[in-house]
């Protein structure tokens, strides 16, 4: 795993701000983590950054609390950031994706609306921070590759947000930069 400091501060301080409630510090955290994912294009950095985006997404619908299930998903959950901490402070990787995938199989073990509603916040989550990695300069069919989701998700998603539209970078033809390099040279 790339930057493993980082992600390790972003997950302690993820439990810190879940245990006072706070989704906007989560969301936060969330978004550093994705900047890491952009430039290291690294799967472990976007399974983290995935993981506590929806973290903070979950946690600011309080509806969510009186569900059925709520009560043993959210330890199970918690009880995976502890695994995903501890995994990183002894650096090993494969106790951390153990960690990860606990969260993934708790939404499938979970029913009725509540299973529905975390599933739907883990797909937008994905989409979302495909979304990012795409603002950051990644492909879309790179992004889409690395979260899982289709190049049709990305680009119905970046569309709405108007990421397609956004200036791109225009290339200079061969006889444009032949005589810059010689303009250069005069």
């Amino acid at each position: 795993m790339q930057e493993r400091g980082n992600v390790l501060r972003i997950f302690q301080e993820t439990k810190k701000a879940v245990e006072i409630g706070d989704s906007a510090k989560i969301k936060n955290l969330g978004n550093q983590t994705n900047n890491t994912a952009a430039l290291t294009q690294d799967p472990d950095n976007i399974a983290a950054a995935v993981i506590v985006y929806s973290l903070s997404k979950i946690i600011e619908r309080q509806d969510y609390k009186k569900l059925p299930g709520w009560n043993k998903f959210y330890g199970i959950y918690m009880g995976a950031i502890d695994g995903i901490i501890g995994a990183l402070k002894r650096d090993d990787d494969a106790a951390y994706d153990k960690n990860i995938s606990v969260i993934r199989i708790a939404i499938e073990h979970l029913s009725g609306k509540l299973r529905i509603y975390i599933q739907d916040v883990f797909r937008k989550a994905d989409i979302n921070r495909a979304s990012k990695l795409y603002e950051h300069g990644l492909s879309m069919e790179k992004t889409a590759s690395l979260l899982g989701i289709s190049l049709f998700e990305l680009a119905d998603y970046a569309g709405s947000k108007g990421l397609a539209d956004a200036p791109q970078i225009k290339t200079v033809d061969v006889k444009a930069r032949i005589k810059m390099a010689m303009e250069m040279f005069e």
